[in-house]
């Protein structure tokens, strides 16, 4: 049963189930949760997800399954070649009626409209409700509107997902991320002071280059080597290695603390810790492939040296699982190639193929990744020569997706998740002196969307699978790209590790049906995450 849901002032809403008529309710949590868990399992129907799920999670209402309105006519649009046209609720009522298209609101919608605030719009369920239908009879009219339905399925589960770690948050022991921070970095300083150990690695850079300068500023840093008679185009710690001066040592270890202190020092914490956990906002379909990003936060960008600071509550294990070597499986089995599908269901799927690659695994790894993203440095040539000759079908998809981006055609993932069209400008330089390289530029992004947005998709089918048979109180509270943790009692540990593995095996039905491809989750409990790897 379809229930369309919107949140009204204070604690109020309307509902309207699917064939009746809209009924406003004074506690929206309350009336949600006694639908919940009735007779039927039902499917909630909301503009977005961000605007009324997270007040339901302070209530404690945790919910099945849901129909992100938002997240649905991103990608119809999308499929339609229509990106970056506004994709609300209202915008999508307003184009089926032909009305002036309101403009996107910059930032997560639940800033603008939440449960409790009492300057929310009025209720809609009649627009949600009527926005719906249409997008269910856009589906119905795709060439594959099974796959489709399967792709806003699995996206609109990840943003319930999304929305449950951030009110979960992942353990996050501020007294142990204080200590390694003054460990690095020395004791906390006063506003607008650097921590005393980049302090002094500053004054020894000031020494090696004979003079004070900023090393947070580039264009300082580049100007003291050329001082120093030594050219270099930019700060990449890749290119400074290669430079011979003493001064190269305490700057590579100072822009190493500097980030550290940066993105995720005390004032990170103080805005993104609370009760011990790391709350970030996440962005489902952040990202054109459909990855997640996030809006602050810096949680798909967690350094190595953090992890020893997330550790499970007492009596409680962190479950991380990792998939191994995903977007080559992706491939394997969306190209349907037997030789690349068979080496896909072993668990070192490149030490597999090493065998037509000279017995070196290294080479099956680079010929892959090379096929992938287009690499045609080093070895790569030769080594796409043999994977075209042991492998075509597989070498032929990715040379289909890099075609159709050079000629400026759209492409699309497994479930039908649609690339952006080139911009114009790019359709000038096609016609211009510079036209093959930008073909060549464009054709390596659809050669890899094709498979990093269906290995997304995988990922979110996985998840929300996961999420279905992980048992209460046990709950993902962190997500990125190829890995997730589970937060559960210890005693649950392994049945939580069994359930990864399910949740993957599954995921693979899902997508691919009944195929060779294995896509093994390496999943081990640990009480701090730093153990895991």
């Amino acid at each position: 049963m379809n229930v369309a849901v919107a949140a009204g002032p204070g604690t109020s809403g309307v509902l309207r189930p699917e064939g009746q008529g809209s009924r406003t309710v004074a506690d929206l949590a309350a009336a949600v949760r006694e639908l919940e868990t009735g007779a039927g399992t039902p499917r909630w129907v909301w503009a977005d997800t961000r605007e009324v799920y997270p007040a339901l999670l302070r209530e404690g209402v945790w919910l099945g399954r849901c129909h992100d309105l938002a997240l649905t006519e991103g990608l119809l649009l999308g499929y339609e070649g229509r990106h970056g046209e506004p994709r609300s609720a209202r915008a999508a009522h307003a184009r089926l009626h032909g009305l002036p298209v309101p403009e996107e609101h910059p930032g997560p919608q639940a800033r603008q409209a939440t449960l409790f605030d009492e300057e929310a719009p009025p209720p809609d369920a009649d627009l949600v409700a009527e926005v719906h239908a249409d997008q269910l009879r856009r589906i119905e009219a795709l060439p594959e509107p099974g796959r489709f339905r399967l792709l806003v399925a699995a996206e609109s589960a990840g943003a319930l997902v999304a929305a449950e770690m951030a009110h979960e948050g992942m353990p996050w022991r501020r007294d142990a991320h204080d200590e390694l921070l003054t460990d690095l970095l020395g004791p906390r300083p006063v506003h607008g002071m650097r921590p005393a150990k980049l302090q002094a690695l500053a004054d020894e850079l000031a020494r090696a280059f004979g003079g004070p300068f900023n090393p947070d500023s580039p264009q300082q840093i580049v100007k003291a080597f050329k001082s120093a008679g030594l050219s270099v185009t930019s700060t990449r710690a890749r290119e400074i290695k290669e430079v011979d001066h003493p001064g190269v040592a305490p700057l590579l270890a100072y822009k190493e603390l500097a980030r550290i202190h940066s993105f995720h020092g005390w004032t990170w914490a103080d805005q993104w810790v609370r009760e011990n956990r790391f709350r970030p906002e996440y962005v489902v379909a952040g990202v054109v492939s459909g990855r997640w990003a996030t809006n602050g936060g810096g949680a798909l960008q967690i350094p190595k040296v953090m992890r020893r600071v997330v550790v499970a509550d007492e009596g409680w294990t962190l479950v991380v699982a990792d998939a191994a070597q995903l977007e080559p499986r992706v491939l394997a089995a969306m190209a349907g190639d037997r030789g690349l599908a068979a080496a896909a269901g072993q668990i070192d799927l490149y030490q597999a193929l090493a065998r037509a690659f000279g017995g070196e695994r290294d080479h099956a790894k680079i010929a892959l990744l090379s096929a992938m993203y287009g690499g045609t440095s080093g070895d790569a040539p030769k080594l796409l020569a043999v994977m075209r000759q042991r492998f075509p079908r597989a070498y032929r998809f990715v040379e289909d997706a890099a075609r159709a981006g050079e000629e400026g055609r759209l492409v699309r993932s497994w479930l039908g998740r649609t690339s952006p069209p080139p911009s114009a400008r790019w359709r000038e330089l096609v016609s211009g002196p510079e036209g093959a390289r930008a073909a060549r530029d464009w054709g390596r992004f659809t050669r890899n969307f094709v498979v990093q947005a269906t290995a997304a998709e995988w990922a979110l089918a996985f998840m929300a699978v996961l999420r279905g048979l992980l048992p209460p109180p046990a709950a993902l509270v962190f997500f990125q790209h190829d890995e997730v943790m589970v937060h559960c009692p210890a005693e649950l540990g392994q049945e939580v590790v069994e359930a990864v593995g399910r949740a993957a095996e599954e995921a693979t039905g899902l997508l691919f049906g009944d195929t060779p491809v294995r896509f093994p989750m390496h999943a081990v409990a640990v009480r701090c995450y730093a153990d895991a790897k």
